[in-house]
C-alpha cells in the first residue's frame, strides 16, 4: 500500500537527517518513482486521501506534491487527477550487496564533510509556511526591458569574462550606495562584483589564508560561512555570541586568528546587534594578531526600529575589514549578484584571483542592474519591501506575543528577515521544531547552527518569502504550537 511504503520511508529519512514533515514526504515520493515503485502514468490519490492516509497535515502534503509538480515529476489532468510523468528517470538497479555502491568511501574526506554538515536544506532561513516565495512586489515586466535593452546593444566584449572586477556602472552605483547608506569609505575601484556572499568568502580563505589556518567563526554560525571555510581547508574555531554580538575572550585569543568572520548589524541567526564596544574590540584584536576580518553585512537594507548602524568597515582605520553584501534580499535570490568592497593595497591581487578562478561575467545582466539603480528603481523596490516586509513582521510579531514571557524572548526582530525566539537551554528545540513540523510549517532549531555550544536554544522563524496573508493565516498556528511546548515544559 503507498501509504505505508511512504511512511516506512519517511521514518528513515526522519532519523538519518533532521528535515521537515513536507521535505521527507517529498523525497519518500520521489524516491518510490525513481525506484519504479511508482510507475510512469500512475494515478496518485488525491491530497485529501494522502492527507488522511499519512496523518499529516493538507499543508504539508499540497507542499510535498506541489514541489514534485515543479521539477517534473507529477503532471495534473484537469477532472482526472495527479499522474506520474511519463519521463520520469528510474535508477539502476541496485547491485548484488557485494557490489553496493560505496556512497561516502568515493568522497574526501572534505567531501563528505561538506556533502554531511550544515546542510542548507536543513539550515536556511525559509518562510515558516513551506513552499512559498513572494517576489510579488519585484517589477518583471521592468526588468525584462532592461534585461533585453542591453542584450540588444551588447557590444562583443560585454560577452566575454570580466577581468576588470565586474561592470564599472555598477561598481560605481555600489560603491556611492555604500557611502552614503552604509558610511564605508571607499573607491570605486575597490569594489569587485561576485556572484554573491558565497564567492565572496571563498576568494577571501583563499587569498587571505593557507589551510590549515584558523578562521574565527560566530557560534551560532551561519552556515554558508562554515561551508566556505571548509571547503577551503580552514580551521573552524567558534566564539560564542551573546546579546552584543561576537564576545572573544582571553582564552579565544590563544588560538590567533587568520580571518574573523562577523555578522555585526545583524547575527546571523540569533539576531544580535554587535555594541560599538564590541566593535572595536574586534578591530583590535585583529590589529594585535595581523588577522583579516570579513563583515558580511547580509541585510542591513532592512531596518525596522532603532537608530540606523554605521559598518565595521566605516570604524576601520588600518584597512583590515573586508566588507561584503549582495542584492538578493531586496530584488530576488536568482539574481545571483554581490559584491566584495577590499583594502585598496589588495584591490590587484583580488581582481586578478577572481579572474583566474571564477572567471567572472554576466556583464549584460550588470549592466541591467546598473542601470536599474540609477533610474532609482533599486530604491523604489527597496522602500516597498521595507514596507512590505515590516507589515509580515509585525504581524507574526503579534501573533507570537502571548508565547513571550520568562521561558521565551525574541531578539533580532529590528532588523532583516527572521527573527529568534530564544528558549530554556534544557529544552529541546529539535524536537519542538519537528513537532511544529506536523502543522505544515517549517522553523529551524537555533541549536543546529551551532558548532560548540550547547546553550543556545530557540527557533529561527522567517518571515521574508511569506505573503502577510499566509502569516495572518499560520502565525495563531505556530504561537498556539510553541504555547503548548512551553506549559508542557513548565510543568
Amino acid at each position: 500500500m503507498l501509504s505505508e511504503l511512504l511512511l516506512t520511508d519517511m521514518a528513515r529519512l526522519s532519523q538519518q537527517d533532521n528535515m521537515p514533515l513536507h521535505r521527507q514526504l517529498y523525497e519518500a515520493m520521489r524516491r518510490a518513482m525513481l525506484d519504479g515503485k511508482l510507475a510512469a502514468g500512475d494515478r496518485l490519490p488525491s491530497s485529501r486521501e494522502l492527507t488522511h492516509d499519512l496523518g499529516l497535515s493538507r499543508n504539508t502534503v499540497v507542499a510535498a506534491l506541489n514541489q514534485l509538480s515543479v521539477e517534473g515529476y507529477l503532471v495534473s489532468r484537469v477532472g482526472s487527477g495527479t499522474y506520474v510523468h511519463d519521463n520520469v528517470p528510474r535508477s539502476p538497479q541496485r547491485k548484488a550487496s557485494s557490489q553496493a555502491p560505496r556512497h561516502h568511501t568515493d568522497l574526501s574526506r572534505r567531501g563528505i564533510a561538506l556533502s554531511s554538515t550544515f546542510c542548507a536544506t536543513q539550515l536556511e532561513v525559509q518562510p515558516f509556511t513551506p513552499g512559498i516565495a513572494d517576489f510579488s512586489a519585484f517589477p518583471v515586466a521592468l526588468w525584462q526591458r532592461l534585461q533585453n535593452k542591453h542584450w540588444r546593444m551588447t557590444y562583443p566584449e560585454m560577452l566575454d569574462y570580466s577581468y576588470c572586477g565586474g561592470h564599472a556602472p555598477l561598481r560605481r552605483a555600489v560603491a556611492d550606495y555604500l557611502r552614503v547608506f552604509r558610511s564605508v569609505p571607499l573607491d570605486v575601484d575597490q569594489v569587485i562584483i561576485t556572484s554573491g556572499t558565497q564567492q565572496s568568502l571563498e576568494l577571501c580563505a583563499q587569498l587571505l589564508a593557507d589551510h590549515g589556518d584558523t578562521v574565527w567563526l560566530e557560534d551560532p554560525a551561519y552556515w554558508g560561512a562554515v561551508k566556505a571555510f571548509m571547503a577551503t581547508g580552514l580551521r573552524a574555531h567558534p566564539v560564542k555570541v551573546d546579546q552584543h554580538g561576537m564576545a572573544p575572550t582571553p582564552q579565544d585569543e590563544r588560538t590567533p586568528p587568520r580571518l574573523i568572520y562577523t555578522t555585526p548589524s545583524h547575527q546571523y541567526p540569533t539576531g544580535a546587534v554587535m555594541s560599538l564596544a564590541r566593535r572595536q574590540h574586534i578591530l583590535a584584536i585583529a590589529r594585535t594578531h595581523n588577522a583579516w576580518v570579513l563583515e558580511d553585512d547580509y541585510d542591513s537594507e532592512f531596518r525596522f526600529s532603532g537608530p540606523p548602524l554605521s559598518s565595521l568597515a566605516g570604524l576601520d582605520q588600518d584597512e583590515r575589514v573586508l566588507y561584503m553584501g549582495s542584492f538578493s534580499k531586496v530584488l530576488y535570490p536568482g539574481l545571483k549578484l554581490g559584491y566584495l568592497v577590499v583594502p585598496k593595497r589588495l584591490v590587484g591581487a583580488f581582481k586578478q584571483a577572481h579572474y583566474d578562478l571564477n572567471r567572472p561575467g554576466q556583464m549584460p545582466l550588470q549592466a541591467a542592474l546598473a542601470e536599474f539603480i540609477e533610474l532609482g528603481h533599486f530604491a523604489s523596490a527597496l522602500r516597498r519591501a521595507r514596507h512590505s516586509y515590516a507589515q509580515r513582521r509585525q504581524c507574526l510579531l503579534e501573533a507570537l506575543a502571548p508565547c513571550l514571557g520568562k521561558n521565551a524572548q525574541i531578539t533580532g526582530a529590528e532588523q532583516g528577515l527572521h527573527l529568534c525566539v530564544r528558549l530554556p537551554d534544557a529544552l529541546d528545540d529539535k524536537a519542538l521544531a519537528q513537532r511544529i513540523g506536523t502543522f505544515g510549517l517549517t522553523v529551524r532549531p537555533l541549536s543546529a547552527y551551532c558548532l560548540e555550544r550547547q546553550d543556545a536554544k530557540g527557533l529561527v522563524i522567517g518571515y521574508g518569502y511569506a505573503p502577510l496573508a499566509e502569516i495572518e493565516r499560520w502565525g495563531p498556528v505556530l504561537s498556539k504550537a510553541l504555547l503548548s511546548e512551553l506549559k508542557r515544559f513548565q510543568r
